[in-house]
C-alpha cells in the first residue's frame, strides 16, 4: 500500500485500499458489507449553508443497492427559499467519494455528501454546488486552467473563565499552552476532519481572546490544502459540521460569526487561490523568474472589478459589516499587495528564495524536495463564516474568470495595487484613492445587481439565485445599521445574538 493510502486518515481509504476520489458504489457496498455498518447518512446543504441529514437503516442488500443508485426525495421548498412549494420535490443522489465513517452517530454508519437532480433528472441549475461546478467548468472553458481552492476557518470557543495562566488580550496568535485552552479541543476536531476526507495544511490560536461574564472567549483557525474548488467547499462544510458537534459533546460554545464584540478580532473565511494546468498540476501563479505570473495578475484584476459584489456571498448578514472596518486585519479598500494583512487580496510569502532553508536548518541532514512554487496561492480576505461557501467560491471562480475577459486585466492590477498599510495615516492620499468595499447588506445588494450580467454569463449563477439574493439582502434594510449599532451597545448586543451561529 503507498504512502498516499497508508497514511490517509479516512477509514474508508485505508480499508479500500484506494483514493476516495475513486470509490464507486461497488467499494460503499463491499465496505459497508465487510464492516458491519448499520446506516447510510446523506448529507446536503440547503439555502442556509448549513448541512441537512437523512437517515438509512439498512435493511438488505437490494435495499443498499437501490438508495446508493436512485437516492432519495425531498421537498426543494423547505430547503431553499427561491423554490416554490407547488414545484418543489427534488433528488438528492450521494456523491461516493465523499464518504466518512459517521463520528458522531450512535450506530456504526457511513455519511456522504449529495447532489441535488431536478425531476427530469438534471443536476439542480441553482443549488449552490452545482453553480460551483458550473462555475468552475466555465473557468476552465476560458483559461484552459484547473480552479483550486482552500479555506482559512476561524471560530471563536468560549468556555468557562479559568485563573491559571490568563492569556495576553488579542495577542493569542499561535500562543501555546497553558495560555492558549483550546487547543486539545482543536486538534481533536482536525483529526475528526481529516477521519472525514479533509486535507489540512494546519491549526492554531489566532488573535482573538478575551474573558467576559465568567466566560474565556479563544479565537482559533483551521487552515486546508488546497484542491479542487468544489472539494473545498465539500471540505469546509463537513468542518463546520464538525467543529459544532465536537463543541457541542465537549459541553463548549462555538461561534464562527464575524464579529461577537466591538474592539476585538472578528473571524474571517480567508480564501486562498490557485490555477494550475489540468495536464501536468503545474502552478500557474509563479511566471519562469518566480515572480507573480500574468495569470495571477488577470485573477487579481477580476476580483478587484467585481470586490464588491463577492461580499453578497462572503458577507451576509449585518455583522458581517462590524467586521469589515479600519485596524482590525479585515480590508475595507479594493487593493491588493505583497505580504500585507491590511489589503483584500493579499499575495503571501511564496518560498521564491533561491536557498534550501531545510539544509541550512538541518546541516547535512536535509534537501528539499519538490516544487516550491506549487505553494504559491493569493488569499482575498473579505469573506465570513456566514458566507455560503459554495456560492462565494463559485464568485471567485467567477471573478477570476472575468480578469481573462478583462481589456484592461493587467492595467487594473497595477492600479489596484499598493505597498504600503493602507491604515496609516501618512498613508490616507493613497487610501483616499481607492474603492471601498460595501458597508452593508443593502450595500452589497446593490453591486451585486450591478454585476450580475458577468455572474449570468456562462447559465453560471441563475437569475433566481441573484434575485433571491439580492431580495434576502435588501430585507436587512441596514444602510444605517452599523452607525446605530455602535452608538447603543444593546442592538449591538442583539444583533450579534441573533446571528451568533450564522452559515
Amino acid at each position: 500500500m503507498n504512502t498516499e493510502i497508508s497514511l490517509n486518515k479516512n477509514h474508508l481509504v485505508t480499508t479500500l485500499g484506494k483514493p476516495a476520489s475513486e470509490f464507486t458504489k461497488d467499494d460503499i457496498i463491499t465496505y459497508v458489507t465487510q464492516q458491519g455498518i448499520d446506516m447510510i447518512n446523506f448529507m446536503y446543504p440547503a439555502g442556509d449553508g448549513r448541512l441537512k441529514t437523512l437517515n438509512f437503516v439498512i435493511n438488505d442488500a437490494i435495499y443498499l443497492d437501490t438508495i446508493l443508485s436512485y437516492g432519495e426525495r425531498v421537498d426543494g421548498s423547505s430547503l431553499f427559499s427561491h423554490i416554490e412549494a407547488g414545484n418543489s420535490d427534488l433528488y438528492v443522489m450521494p456523491r461516493f467519494s465523499t464518504a466518512f465513517l459517521d463520528p458522531f452517530a450512535p450506530l456504526p454508519t457511513v455519511t456522504m455528501l449529495c447532489t441535488f437532480f431536478d425531476k427530469e433528472g438534471n443536476p439542480l441549475d441553482n443549488s449552490p454546488e452545482h453553480i460551483l461546478d458550473k462555475a468552475c467548468r466555465e473557468f476552465t472553458r476560458v483559461t484552459g486552467l484547473q480552479f483550486e481552492a482552500m479555506g482559512e476557518l476561524e471560530y471563536y470557543v468560549i468556555a468557562p473563565e479559568t485563573d491559571s495562566y490568563p492569556a495576553t488580550d488579542q495577542r493569542g496568535y499561535h500562543e501555546s499552552a497553558p495560555f492558549a485552552k483550546t487547543g486539545d479541543f482543536r486538534a481533536l476536531c482536525m483529526s475528526y476532519i481529516a477521519q472525514a476526507g479533509g486535507q489540512i495544511k494546519y491549526g492554531h490560536s489566532e488573535v482573538g481572546n478575551f474573558t467576559a461574564d465568567g466566560l474565556t472567549y479563544e479565537q482559533n483557525e483551521i487552515e486546508f490544502l488546497p484542491v479542487r474548488a468544489q472539494n473545498a467547499a465539500d471540505q469546509l462544510v463537513i468542518a463546520k459540521w464538525i467543529i459544532r458537534n465536537l463543541a457541542h459533546r465537549s459541553n463548549l460554545t462555538v461561534t464562527f460569526a464575524p464579529k461577537i464584540t466591538t474592539g476585538k478580532a472578528g473571524s474571517g473565511l480567508h480564501i486562498h487561490m490557485r490555477m494550475t494546468d489540468p495536464e501536468t498540476g503545474r502552478n500557474m501563479m509563479l511566471a519562469d523568474n518566480r515572480e507573480l505570473s500574468e495569470t495571477a495578475r488577470r485573477a487579481i484584476a477580476g476580483m478587484m472589478d467585481m470586490a464588491p459584489s463577492i461580499t453578497a456571498f462572503g458577507n451576509t448578514n449585518p455583522t458581517s459589516y462590524f467586521r469589515l472596518v479600519p485596524h482590525q486585519e479585515a480590508p475595507t479598500n479594493v487593493c491588493w499587495g505583497d505580504r500585507n494583512r491590511s489589503v483584500l487580496v493579499r499575495v503571501p510569502l511564496g518560498w521564491t528564495a533561491d536557498t534550501d532553508m531545510c539544509a541550512a536548518a538541518n546541516p547535512g541532514s536535509c534537501a528539499a524536495k519538490g516544487a516550491a512554487d506549487r505553494k504559491q496561492t493569493v488569499e482575498i480576505r473579505s469573506a465570513d463564516g456566514s458566507a455560503d461557501v459554495y456560492l462565494l467560491m463559485a464568485s471567485l471562480a467567477v471573478a477570476c474568470r472575468h480578469g481573462w475577459e478583462m481589456t484592461d486585466a493587467l492595467g487594473k492590477a497595477a492600479d489596484t495595487y499598493v505597498d504600503v498599510d493602507i491604515h496609516r495615516t501618512e498613508n490616507a492620499a493613497r487610501t483616499a484613492s481607492l474603492s471601498h468595499l460595501p458597508a452593508s447588506c443593502c450595500e452589497s445588494a446593490e453591486a451585486l445587481e450591478h454585476d450580475r450580467d458577468i455572474y449570468e454569463q456562462g447559465g453560471v449563477f441563475t437569475k433566481s439565485i441573484i434575485d433571491a439574493t439580492v431580495a434576502r439582502l435588501q430585507a436587512f434594510d441596514d444602510k444605517e445599521l452599523v452607525k446605530q449599532a455602535r452608538a447603543d451597545m444593546k442592538l449591538m448586543r442583539e444583533l450579534v445574538d441573533r446571528y451568533f451561529h450564522c452559515g
